[in-house]
């Protein structure tokens, strides 16, 4: 590297940390500003294919919270993603369907059930969009992103650079990822056990919306709205209760209450 290539490396780097902190200052005054809408951010799987369990349940999971007046948000991509934005279009005509959608060479563009898409190049910025727009997180089965995106959800509630907010594991596959977790880092001093407070562990979908429930009130309470009953597409629903997965026979099923009212697009 040249003294000339040194100095124009210096300068850049001085503009992108100056760039950093004015994407700090103004993320956490839209933050600070608030919403109308109260938003589920939905992690899961790109590969998981439409006739599997986990696929049906996550579409079942959004069209539930969709029709109780919550916008779902999720990478924009196929599988589970794809599933949950599929099932809050289908859930309600006042609830939105968003799409955090990142470039990738093996996944070229988004599915098609979004009303609001946002573009990223980097992972980075599509992660604290996640944070910044949503209200709660649920996490379903996934790989490497979906852990990313646990992960990072969690250590920022850890270190307060987000608010405190439910953040939910759906399925069996996460209990022994916890266990490794109270068994390794825990043992060795390098997490606390309150970290672990932070964790929701659930196996049906019934349980998600009966741990979100109250959440979901609160925000539309201070916001002066009414509770009105759930609404699918536009039409009343009556109370559901949801099977558990096939995948898990023992998964307590309970039962869905009424919930919040439906928004206008702003």
């Amino acid at each position: 590297m040249t003294v000339e290539q040194k100095r124009y490396r210096k300068f850049l780097s001085k503009k992108i940390q100056q760039l950093n902190d004015i994407v700090a200052d103004l993320d956490s005054l839209v933050t600070e500003i608030g919403s109308d809408f109260y938003r589920v951010s939905i992690f899961g799987s790109a590969r998981i294919k439409p006739d599997t369990a986990e696929y049906k349940e996550v579409y079942h999971l959004a069209k539930l919270l969709a029709s109780r007046g919550v916008d779902i948000v999720t990478g924009g991509g196929p599988g589970l993603m794809e599933a949950a934005n599929l099932g809050a279009k289908e859930g309600s005509n006042h609830s939105r369907s968003f799409g955090l959608h990142i470039e990738l060479p093996f996944e070229t563009d988004t599915n098609l059930h979004l009303d609001v898409k946002y573009h990223h190049r980097r992972f980075s910025s599509r992660l604290d969009e996640f944070m910044r727009i949503s209200h709660a997180v649920v996490v379903t089965p996934g790989g490497i992103g979906t852990l990313l995106e646990l992960f990072y959800t969690w250590q920022l509630m850890q270190v307060n650079h987000i608010t405190p907010r439910p953040l939910i594991l759906l399925g069996s596959m996460w209990e022994p990822l916890l266990k490794w977790m109270e068994e390794f880092p825990l043992k060795r001093a390098l997490m606390d056990q309150k970290d672990f407070n932070s964790i929701i562990l659930v196996r049906s979908v019934d349980e998600v919306i009966t741990k979100l429930e109250p959440s979901i009130q609160d925000f539309y309470q201070k916001a002066g709205m009414p509770i009105p009953t759930a609404t699918v597409a536009g039409m009343p629903t009556a109370t559901t209760t949801t099977p558990p997965l096939a995948s898990d026979p023992a998964a307590p099923a309970g039962s869905a209450a009424p919930i919040v009212p439906p928004k206008t697009t702003p």
